[in-house]
């Protein structure tokens, strides 16, 4: 039997940059192409627009956003815009890959040396290309304007407050996987002294405790995302699950469920065993098998339900191997938080 999966973050957009006509249908090199998609059963896949922080970053960030359009527009037969609760329950049974647009770091709108308000009409041009934007990083992995990434300790700026601000009540999520501790810290902070109304998560981090990485989230910070009704997808990339021993995997998995006597019961769900690929490249993609999970959700309404994870191959930007998280959509559409953002 084959689930419907939804995946949290993809590149295809960036990897369409390095096309003279962007091609979604084009398998060279890129392990989440539309074929690839279709394979792996994903029925919703958030596309990340993701730009480093350097000049000329906001013109590569509205150009992604142009083709997300254009794959909307050139192909209505095979994929569809999920911008709301009525489309998000028509993609189980529908043949079309779903789509929703993300920001993975704020430089994608707003460079480092024009005014904010140029940056936020720019994030504007962005929405209106993309009809709904599901999440925005502020950061990616260094320091910008709006605060520090997660290669450094530096906390939420003047200008990463005025972005929250500007975000309270338009159901756009912050995503803190590419936040430094500091700013993700910060921003809980920020977030309860102002009462504002924005959703967090983090997309694709996994558990520090378990493996030293930067990219992965210490427990107090974990333990206050899933307070808050926040969600964790954890990130089957090598480099964060570690590098020497791909079956720290289940090490990560297993962390979560420490979780469960800290009262957090509700904000758990059962992933169904399943095979999955980790390890390898990209000529020889090893076979695990997946075990019985515990996973984190967006505000489980009443009882852990259950949920099912695939892994998808990606072809990282230094060519690497890795894979998407994914989650049955049956699930994700019992799930409170997130169909209130979208």
């Amino acid at each position: 039997m084959k689930h419907p999966v939804i995946d949290l973050h993809c590149d295809l957009l960036a990897h369409m940059l390095n096309m003279p006509t962007p091609d979604p249908f084009d398998k060279e090199g890129i392990g989440c192409s539309f074929p690839a998609l279709a394979a792996g059963n994903i029925k919703l896949q958030v596309m990340a627009i993701f730009t480093a922080t350097e000049k000329g970053s906001t013109l590569l960030a509205v150009k992604q956003s142009e083709i997300f359009a254009s794959f909307l527009a050139q192909y209505p037969d095979d994929c569809t815009l999920v911008h709301d609760v009525s489309t998000l329950n028509q993609i189980a049974s529908s043949s079309k890959l779903g789509m929703i647009a993300a920001i993975e770091n704020a430089s994608s709108f707003c460079e480092e040396d024009e005014p904010l308000a140029i940056g936020l009409e720019r994030l504007e041009q962005i929405i209106t290309n993309t009809t709904r934007i599901l999440y925005i990083g502020l950061t990616h992995h260094t320091e910008n304007r709006f605060g520090g990434g997660n290669n450094s300790d530096v906390g939420l700026k003047d200008d990463g407050k005025t972005l929250l601000q500007y975000l309270s009540g338009r159901k756009i999520a912050v995503d803190f996987s590419h936040a430094s501790d500091a700013l993700a810290q910060d921003i809980l902070d920020y977030l309860s002294e102002h009462n504002l109304d924005v959703p967090i998560l983090a997309s694709h981090s996994n558990y520090r405790k378990v493996f030293n990485h930067v990219r992965n989230l210490p427990d107090d910070l974990a333990k206050k995302i899933i307070q808050e009704g926040g969600i964790i997808g954890l990130n089957f990339l090598r480099a964060f699950v570690n590098n020497e021993d791909p079956n720290a995997l289940y090490q990560h998995v297993n962390h979560g469920i420490e979780l469960l006597p800290l009262g957090l019961e509700d904000h758990v769900v059962i992933v169904v065993p399943l095979n999955g690929a980790i390890g390898g490249d990209a000529h020889d993609i090893q076979l695990i098998d997946v075990p019985k999970l515990l996973c984190f959700c967006f505000r489980c309404t009443g009882h852990a339900r259950k949920l099912v994870v695939h892994a998808e191959v990606v072809l990282e930007r230094d060519g690497r191997i890795g894979l998407g998280r994914s989650l049955d959509s049956h699930t994700l559409l019992g799930l409170d938080g997130l169909v209130q953002t979208i």
